[in-house]
């Protein structure tokens, strides 16, 4: 069942409306369980929920390890310190929409059916557009981004765009690391880039074991091509010698539509994702403050039955090395020719 907490408003079961209320109750609740089955968010952001106002996000530096010390040597102190932090404030969302006393008196079913589906729609369809316009800020190396009317800031801890040439270190001043690249998808630049990202360092300049396993494209019919036509066979597609294509059957796929909306000049970016990285260091991350409520209650001004939702949610970028992207104007190369 969908996460949706409902609430009549007194005399609405003997009230004309009152048939209505478990019908469209059980609607939006099928609505919004088949919207969530199919969401994309799940696979692109490390999920979470919140009881505060908002939550910070921090990293902490490694330690430098085991010193020899021979026999009966001294135990070497170590230590960690903090690295950058990123704090993200809940947003609060709300709609609503309203049923007239005249839609039931005439029994339209279908008005029954379309308002609520609609009302459902256009709140996981939301969530969906603005986990997407968070990304397409990154790709276009925005630090923030306007979404219907509000400012976000779509910075990584170390106020650098989720994907920048870059990157600083908070201990290493000298070490600064690019996950932005401009090569078009190809077996290559797809093998090159998986290099590149397990080669991304922490701020004590550790290797981290970055291990990329999703790739995220828009839906733009060359690149959904070019990509299959690269994963999806076990001989190598370059050649005609029958050699072993490496990169077979080791990819996650997602082909995301609601990118495409969001995108700059630059058409068929792609994305390499380390879905655990993400996870356990909080990369890309959502945050539920209070989900989806709705209200249901009778206007006193025109007896139309009113039903309002509220949510609190939030999303951003933390720990920028769980991500790279290529197909970008103006990023680094990374296969010559």
């Amino acid at each position: 069942m969908a996460n949706i907490t409902f609430t009549e408003g007194s005399g609405l079961q003997d009230s004309i409306f009152g048939k209505s209320q478990a019908p469209i109750r059980m609607f939006l609740e099928k609505r919004g369980e088949a919207f969530e089955q199919t969401s994309m968010l799940q696979y692109l952001f490390s999920m979470g929920t919140s009881k505060n106002w908002g939550e910070k996000f921090t990293s902490m530096t490694a330690m430098d390890g085991f010193q020899p010390v021979g026999e009966n040597g001294e135990y070497p102190v170590d230590g960690m310190q903090e690295g950058f932090s990123k704090f993200l404030e809940h947003m609060t969302w709300k709609n609503s929409f309203s049923l007239s006393r005249e839609i039931v008196d005439d029994s339209k079913l279908m008005d029954l059916k379309k308002q609520p589906a609609a009302f459902i729609t256009s709140y996981y369809r939301t969530r969906e557009q603005f986990g997407a316009a968070m990304f397409g800020a990154a790709i276009k190396k925005a630090t923030s981004v306007t979404f219907r009317g509000k400012t976000f800031s779509a910075s990584c801890a170390d106020n650098k765009g989720l994907f920048a040439q870059d990157h600083p270190s908070k201990v290493k001043t000298k070490l600064v690391q690019t996950n932005l690249f401009q090569d078009a998808f190809s077996v290559d630049s797809l093998s090159a880039m998986e290099t590149a990202m397990q080669d991304f360092r922490g701020d004590n300049g550790e290797v981290l074991d970055v291990t990329p396993d999703t790739i995220v494209i828009p839906n733009e019919y060359t690149l959904k091509r070019d990509v299959f036509a690269t994963i999806g066979a076990d001989k190598d597609p370059k050649t005609n010698n029958n050699g072993f294509n490496y990169q077979f059957g080791r990819w996650n796929v997602i082909v995301w539509p609601y990118l495409n909306q969001f995108l700059g000049t630059d058409k068929k970016p792609w994305i390499l994702m380390d879905s655990k990285y993400n996870t356990e260091n909080g990369g890309a991350v959502w945050l539920d403050r209070t989900n989806l409520e709705v209200k249901s209650r009778i206007d006193d001004g025109n007896d139309a039955n009113v039903w309002s939702g509220y949510a609190r949610f939030i999303a951003g970028f933390n720990d920028w090395r769980f991500a790279a992207v290529g197909g970008v104007t103006g990023g680094s190369t990374l296969v010559s020719g």
